[in-house]
Parts: structure tokens; C-alpha cells; sequence
């Protein structure tokens, strides 16, 4: 890549930040008040990626790179660090973490290609070998930093199915586990019956508290099968949508308001989407 594209961008943010003759929005701009802007910006990154939007993927990473640009930009005027400061430590960090790939921890060091032969996956280090080493340098890492719980740098501003399976991810690497998935629908079995059970007592401040351990364990089903369980409910919530959408164009195109049909209809017509989509993924299929 041409190193005078970056360049570029670095200097177009510090003209955006000169207090002269700069951006008045961006000059106003703090590290606190951009947090929501890169929160947009991540979901739009995905959005275009679960719609498969390549073309649009481009732009909105540029859009996320331009906010790393930003807070780089705010932490140099106040001589905490500067953008370079952060790909160098990028990279240290992925060296380290990577002493299958880089063995002597230098960026230019290269594995004995001679050794893959005795090596599976195509030449690579086993997975569960490197996955094991992750975890094991992470570990060391938590220490350096001061964190004595294994669950310590979980950020509490994740979304709530992505740090529960991400605490959970992490408790499981150090033991804390069932065995098999057996445990875990028997625990959701478990969960279901106090909810039950709370229900029946009209107890709303134990039903919150059974909904979000029957939740939790969910999350914990969807480890154990290697799905994703924010990625999971984003697609169900996207099925929905789409159906809804199918069911509420149908009844407005008869001039009627989704109040006005029967449940009967409604349920036809939700059915109908339902076969409407499951052709079109056959019909994308062949």
C-alpha cells in the first residue's frame, strides 16, 4: 500500500483538529463523545457484512479506520500516543501472539517450512495447540496488566450476549465447563422449570431473574455448538423482520391495517412468507 495514503488521511484529521481553520464539530469533539459515533460505525461494518455488501464493506471500513484516526489525533494533541504508536503496538502484540508463525518473536522470523511435513492442517500448527498458547500468553498479559481474575478485561460495555459468551468462552479455557452439551440442556431444562415456577407465584423480580438465567444458559447451548449467539439472534431477528414486513405490505395491499385481520389470517399469511422465503433459499441453492 502506498504509505502516502496514510499520510494523507493522518494529515486531513490534523487539518480537521487545527483550531484556526479546522472543523468546528470535530474541534469540539473528546475521546467520550466519539464513543457512540464508533459504536455506529461497527454495527454498519456488520450490517454490510452479514447483507453481504461488499462494495459497501469498503466504505464503512474506512469510516471505522477514520475513527481510530480521531482518537489517535486527540491522544497525540494531549501527548498520550500517536497513531503510529498504536499500529507498532498492534503488531508487537500479534508477534508475541503468534509464536507459531513468527518463532524468534521478530516480524521477519519464519517457522522451519522443512517441519511441515509432521504438521497436519496443510503444514500449520495443530489449532488446538495454538488456541491453548493464545490463552496461556493472554494469561500472562492479564498479569502484566495487573488483572488476577481470568475474567477481569471482559469490557462491561459489550453487548450482553457477546460478553456472556465471552466470559463464559473464558471460564470454560480454565476449567469451568461441562463436559458435554448434555449438561447444558439439562440445565436449561432446570432453568425452564424456575421459570415456571416463578410465573406461577406472579414473582416479577425472580420471573427477570429466571428469564436472564434461562438466556444465559441459552448463550452457553450456543458455545457448545460453535454458534455465535449475537450473530444468532441478529439473523432470527432479521427472519422476523422480513416476514412481518411480507404480512404487513399483504394486508395494507387489501387496504386493511394489521389490526383490522384476524389471527387466522395473520397466521396464513406469516405461514406464507414462511414458504416464500424457504423457496427462494432452495432456489439459491441450485
Amino acid at each position: 500500500m502506498d504509505q502516502s495514503h496514510i499520510n494523507n488521511l493522518l494529515y486531513l484529521m490534523q487539518r480537521l483538529r487545527k483550531p484556526e481553520t479546522g472543523c468546528p464539530w470535530d474541534l469540539k469533539q473528546t475521546f467520550s463523545s466519539i464513543v457512540p459515533y464508533t459504536l455506529e460505525e461497527v454495527y454498519e461494518v456488520v450490517d454490510a457484512i452479514e447483507r453481504e455488501d461488499y462494495p459497501h464493506l469498503k466504505e464503512e471500513l474506512g469510516d471505522l479506520l477514520f475513527q481510530v484516526v480521531f482518537y489517535s489525533q486527540l491522544a497525540e494533541e494531549q501527548s498520550m500516543f500517536s497513531f503510529e504508536d498504536v499500529i507498532s503496538s498492534l503488531i508487537k502484540k500479534l508477534v508475541v501472539r503468534h509464536p507459531h508463525v513468527f518463532p524468534e518473536g521478530t516480524l521477519t522470523s519464519e517457522r522451519d517450512t522443512s517441519l511441515n511435513t509432521s504438521l497436519g492442517n496443510h503444514g500449520l500448527a495443530d489449532e488446538p495447540g495454538i488456541k491453548q498458547k493464545w490463552e496461556e500468553i493472554k494469561t500472562t498479559e492479564r498479569k502484566k496488566k495487573g488483572y488476577n481474575s481470568v475474567l477481569a478485561d471482559v469490557p462491561t460495555s459489550l453487548p450482553a450476549l457477546t460478553r456472556a459468551q465471552k466470559l463464559q468462552k473464558r471460564a470454560a479455557n480454565h476449567g469451568f465447563d461441562w463436559p458435554s452439551i448434555d449438561g447444558v440442556l439439562n440445565k436449561l431444562d432446570e432453568e425452564s422449570n424456575e421459570l415456571k415456577a416463578a410465573l406461577s407465584q406472579a414473582d416479577e423480580e425472580n420471573i427477570d431473574e429466571e428469564l436472564g438465567d434461562m438466556m444465559f444458559t441459552l448463550v452457553n447451548l450456543c458455545r457448545h455448538l460453535n454458534v455465535d449467539a449475537e450473530t444468532s439472534l441478529r439473523k432470527a431477528t432479521r427472519k422476523f423482520e422480513q416476514r412481518f414486513q411480507y404480512v404487513e405490505n399483504t394486508v395494507l395491499s387489501t387496504g386493511q391495517n394489521i389490526s383490522e385481520t384476524t389471527n387466522e389470517e395473520l397466521d396464513q399469511l406469516w405461514n406464507k412468507a414462511k414458504e416464500n422465503k424457504a423457496k427462494e433459499n432452495e432456489a439459491k441453492r441450485n
